[in-house]
């Protein structure tokens, strides 16, 4: 089985120039005067973990798309781009779950006036709601977000700076915890406003340099009709038969939007920003800007990817893992100057996304966990304990990070791997929880044990499988050996059987015991009511907005269904 290397380097790359260092150093000293200048007023929880709820439009669209791409999908999707196309493509054509997140589900949570998700399930369902999916999604975060942001640094910065040593670490470890480092300053002085404001300058940063690298890359390799007569048809294709051991047809249709819906519109990392906005108007429209952001990656990341790819089979680049290719191409096809662009569009990405965890991480212990467990503790308490929390989970991931290799061989699917064993019940909860009112708090518990029960009895199998050798997995049957065949389940699919075990149990159980009580529904589910004379909240620009976003994502699919190539 092919595993994740920690120690990938690709040689020879051409040495940073006193141009690309100028505007690294140019690009650093920007981002610390945004923290600085947007972290100054931090007195008080709502300051720290929601910026005040102040926030416009552009900075939340802003900063969702910068959390969202983060070192994974420069390092992990262009590496999957350039091994099986645009088959990940999916993941980005989630587009529209973040316009479900503005005209569903946002509506209630706005209303709820909730700090964090796990919060609102407590005014949905019960305390115990609340506890569960808090603490699962701080695992969570040490399995994927954390552990895959900081793999991807070492990997990035190991690539472009194969020397670089400190203390006697090796270049992958000096990068990871360089980047570890001077993310969590300017998170943990400035809190969520310093997050988002920052965020905004690096999506600008990151869009530029990685378009950057696309149109150099694809005039060095001859143009697009080169890329598609270089690189097998299929790699054009978005869908792979139904025995594709990776990506099959079926679980790509259904499995992907279960993870995407519960990432897009149901997890704290994403939604703080929209709980930020200083009116639902401003949060919703900051999920459509998002949206037309997220459409991007496509072409500014699997696109590259694939460019890689036929530029190697040409003999004109050379990388040694898929996960390196995209700082391989930095490092060797681009100009001085240009390069250092790039290369700061990586260092936004690492950061953006680490930081978004920071903070995320903070606010579900502190107000979740610890101001549970100790009410009325003074607000500069609060954040002093949301620092620390932060610090633990962060090094919960760097631990867990030798680990990841037993799991999959390329990190974007690593990462789409734990997720899918994670999102379903979540996804099932908040999506059921909303629309049907007669689920209540017993339902809902009991599929939250259940669906996690499973989900992380599925990745300790994967872990323990992918430990063995070939001939002991490939020798493996349910009667012989049931854990590893149970891990060997194809990742997209057990999502699906996941998400529907999760959402029977709460089903069944609901209806089994008493229904709800009235101020558990009301305001907070379809059909439960709302404050009296409450105010429309959108223009007929939002609608147009929205529909050309649908438009954009339907005529992507359409492209890459397998209709014009071959």
């Amino acid at each position: 089985m092919p595993t994740l290397t920690l120690l990938t380097v690709t040689p020879a790359l051409p040495a940073l120039g006193v141009l690309d260092w100028t505007v690294v150093f140019v690009y650093f000293l920007g981002v610390a005067g945004i923290a600085w200048w947007s972290g100054r007023k931090q007195d008080t929880s709502e300051d720290y973990f929601l910026a005040g709820r102040n926030v416009g439009w552009f900075v939340i669209g802003a900063s969702l798309f910068a959390s969202n791409i983060g070192s994974e999908h420069l390092v992990g999707l262009a590496g999957e781009g350039s091994d099986s196309g645009v088959a990940m493509a999916h993941y980005e054509l989630h587009a529209w779950c973040l316009l479900v997140l503005g005209w569903v589900l946002l509506p209630f949570f706005v209303r709820s006036r909730v700090f964090t998700l796990p919060e609102f399930l407590e005014k949905r369902f019960s305390p115990a709601s609340r506890w569960v999916v808090s603490l699962v999604s701080l695992i969570a975060y040490v399995f994927t977000k954390v552990s895959v942001t900081v793999f991807a640094g070492g990997t990035v910065v190991a690539t472009l700076f194969p020397e670089l040593t400190l203390f006697g670490l090796s270049p992958f470890w000096t990068g990871a915890l360089s980047v570890v480092v001077l993310t969590g300053v300017y998170t943990i002085v400035g809190g969520l406003r310093a997050v988002v404001y920052t965020e905004a300058a690096q999506a600008i940063v990151l869009i530029g340099g990685s378009l950057t690298l696309t149109v150099i890359g694809l005039a060095r390799l001859g143009g697009w009709g080169e890329l598609t007569d270089t690189l097998d048809p299929e790699m054009f294709n978005l869908w792979k038969p139904a025995d594709d051991p990776d990506f099959p047809w079926p679980g790509m249709l259904f499995a992907a939007p279960i993870v995407g819906l519960w990432y897009w519109c149901t997890d704290q990392y994403i939604v703080q920003r929209t709980l930020a906005g200083r009116t639902l108007t401003e949060s919703r429209r900051g999920t459509i800007f998002g949206a037309y952001l997220k459409l991007t990656p496509v072409f500014i990341f699997i696109v590259p990817g694939m460019i890689g790819a036929a530029l190697q089979q040409k003999g004109l680049l050379h990388f040694q893992s898929k996960d390196a290719v995209f700082p391989s191409m930095v490092g060797a096809l681009l100009p001085p100057g240009v390069r250092g662009l790039v290369v700061a569009g990586l260092l936004a990405a690492l950061m953006s996304s680490l930081a978004s965890v920071f903070n995320s991480c903070s606010t579900l212990f502190t107000v979740d966990v610890y101001e549970k467990l100790r009410p009325g503790r003074p607000e500069r308490e609060l954040v002093r304990v949301g620092r620390i929390a932060t610090s633990v989970v962060v090094l919960a991931g760097i631990a867990w990070i030798p680990v990841m290799e037993n799991v999959s061989d390329g990190l974007y699917k690593y990462l789409q791997s734990v997720q899918a064993y994670l999102a379903p019940p979540l996804t099932a909860i908040f999506f059921l929880g909303v629309f049907i009112r007669r689920i209540n708090a017993t339902g809902a518990l009991a599929s939250l044990i259940t669906g996690f029960s499973l989900g992380l009895g599925k990745l300790a199998c994967q872990v323990y499988a992918g430990g063995l050798d070939d001939a002991t997995r490939d020798a493996a049957t349910w009667r012989t050996a049931p854990a590893v065949m149970f891990g060997e389940i194809n990742f997209l699919m057990f999502a699906v059987y996941l998400f529907l075990a999760s959402a029977a149990v709460m089903v069944l159980v609901s209806l089994l015991t008493a229904p709800p009580p009235d101020d558990k529904t009301r305001g907070l589910t379809v059909g439960g009511g709302k404050a009296e004379g409450e105010p429309r909240t959108w223009t007929k620009w939002d609608v147009i907005h929205t529909g050309i976003v649908l438009c954009i994502i339907v005529t992507v699919y359409l492209y890459f269904s397998g209709l014009f190539f071959g």
